[in-house]
């Protein structure tokens, strides 16, 4: 076992993130040039995809905050929750990050951020309700082992292309509609183009993104484990946030579920549905058991 005293490093991890990147780039680069070799002017194409990515990644944290309709909270409007906090950062010396709540009683949390210096906490007031302080603090250090890992960058760099595929296959599908009247030979051949590729762009970057969303909340969950030394602690948390969801109106499950990836536990109904058919979490079995062998061999 690694020492408590720093978040723990991830040899898999850094190995899943660097071919999942390495796999999305490259079906980036094909793609555009697909695009580009297809008769789209390659600047304005250049230029749309680079200025989106830079959009999404420096601006990640205040999107999904305003998203969430979470604030900052300084330590006088929040002492408890700071301090929980502190302790962690003086537990893995790691950068303090900044704190926020969103008014949801959906229980959950999660952290944004392109670096550990511009990191960003959340939890919900829903969560801090249900949960016990060691519970909390379980919680706190799986988000901020995210944020060390630095796999909240990734995964913004890693669905930004996906979110592109899915708004330029949109986009062609409404100009299709609208230049109905003014088609020529080439037209429609290149919209149908345009909307296959980016479809089969948007499924492959999903199955990628989900496989590592998975790996990744299992190495977190490991990571709080060692740091905290309680794995009950997180266990508990886990079971408690996850029986919670059931009681949660399923209109503010499904407003919060397209932040699943980033989220500590899914925002699912009960039941099946095509959210859990390609689950952003490993199952809760899974992590339950993870969680048992480490105490075991705490």
């Amino acid at each position: 076992m690694s020492r408590r005293g720093r978040f723990a490093p991830d040899r898999q991890l850094s190995t899943r993130m660097v071919l999942v990147v390495f796999a999305l780039g490259l079906l980036y680069v094909v793609a555009i040039a697909g695009l580009i070799a297809y008769g789209l002017n390659p600047l304005l194409v250049l230029l749309v995809a680079g200025g989106f990515f830079a959009f999404q990644y420096f601006g990640s944290e205040s999107m999904a905050l305003r998203a969430l309709g979470a604030r900052e909270v300084s330590p006088q409007e929040e002492p408890a929750l700071h301090g929980v906090v502190d302790r962690l950062c003086a537990l893995s010396d790691t950068p303090k990050p900044r704190v926020a709540v969103a008014h949801s009683d959906v229980p959950n949390a999660f952290a944004t951020g392109r670096s550990p210096d511009r990191a960003v906490v959340c939890v919900t007031t829903g969560l801090m309700r249900r949960l016990e302080p060691d519970e909390l603090e379980g919680v706190l250090a799986h988000e901020m082992s995210h944020v060390a890992h630095r796999d909240v960058a990734v995964m913004t760099v890693a669905s930004f292309l996906g979110v592109l595929a899915g708004l330029v296959a949109r986009f062609s599908m409404r100009a299709m509609f609208y230049t109905r009247g003014r088609r020529d030979s080439r037209t429609i051949p290149m919209f149908l183009a345009v909307v296959v590729v980016s479809a089969v762009v948007y499924g492959i970057s999903f199955l990628l993104i989900r496989a590592l969303s998975r790996y990744r909340e299992l190495s977190a969950d490991r990571t709080a484990a060692l740091l905290t030394g309680r794995p009950s602690s997180l266990a508990s948390a886990l079971t408690k946030v996850s029986g919670e969801m059931a009681r949660v109106p399923t209109e503010d499950l499904r407003e919060a579920e397209p932040f699943n990836a980033f989220f500590f536990a899914p925002a699912l109904a009960a039941g099946f549905s095509f959210s859990s058919l390609f689950a952003t979490h490993p199952p809760l079995e899974r992590r339950l058991a993870q969680l048992s062998r480490m105490s075991g061999q705490l």
